[in-house]
């Protein structure tokens, strides 16, 4: 077993509502084919003094923040204090945290966002799952199939094949990814890392690096 590559290791679950779906998995990427029915069980039971119901299977905190001209298909629940700006598209089975952005252009599939997430500007993020307080540069994106229609391999040292044939990013806790950066699929990204700008990175970036450039990858000082 690949100890960094863990649910344990990349993610604190007291800062996300899909805990108890996270907490049954040895690597976060086995929970992707079961968030749209975490959603399903999860919504019905969200406080009603907190959120309401808004169309069918749409579960929006009443703290959240949605503005005009946007698209929100369900299962999806947005959590406390959430923005969902103008332009987001949101395809369904998302389930976002408190205190998120969804930014101008941004369109979420798939997706797990812990609490303090920002995607702000022109992202697309989708089969993926992002720590807490992790923050995605504008034009930002997850490439989430290989152009080979291949299943997807996790690269981290020795191969982890996933079963998966849409498959993101895993990004940990705390991590900043660079403006126009692409994460191909299967990348992991280990927690208070930073990928610089424009980077195009797969494979695995442990926790507490500086992705600068394929083979630099370098340690925090």
């Amino acid at each position: 077993m690949q100890t960094e590559l863990t649910v344990e290791h990349l993610y604190d679950l007291t800062h996300t509502a899909a805990a108890p779906l996270l907490s049954k998995c040895t690597y976060p990427w086995e929970a992707l084919a079961d968030i749209k029915a975490f959603i399903l069980q999860l919504g019905p039971t969200l406080p009603k003094n907190e959120y309401e119901q808004r169309g069918e299977n749409i579960w929006i905190a009443k703290s959240a923040k949605i503005y005009p001209n946007n698209y929100i298909a369900g299962p999806c629940i947005i959590g406390p204090e959430t923005e969902v700006r103008p332009g987001a598209f949101i395809r369904g089975s998302a389930l976002v945290g408190a205190g998120c952005v969804v930014g101008n252009s941004t369109e979420l599939k798939n997706v797990i966002l812990f609490d303090n997430v920002q995607v702000p500007h022109y992202n697309y993020v989708g089969d993926s799952i992002l720590g807490y307080k992790s923050h995605m540069g504008a034009g930002s994106i997850t490439s989430n199939v290989k152009s080979d229609k291949a299943l997807v391999v996790v690269h981290a040292g020795e191969n982890l094949p996933t079963g998966l044939k849409k498959f993101g990013a895993m990004l940990g806790d705390h991590v900043e990814v660079g403006c126009n950066s692409v994460l191909n699929p299967g990348t992991v990204i280990g927690c208070h890392s930073n990928v610089y700008p424009i980077s195009s990175v797969r494979g695995f970036v442990p926790s507490e690096s500086i992705y600068k450039e394929k083979g630099n990858i370098v340690k925090k000082v």
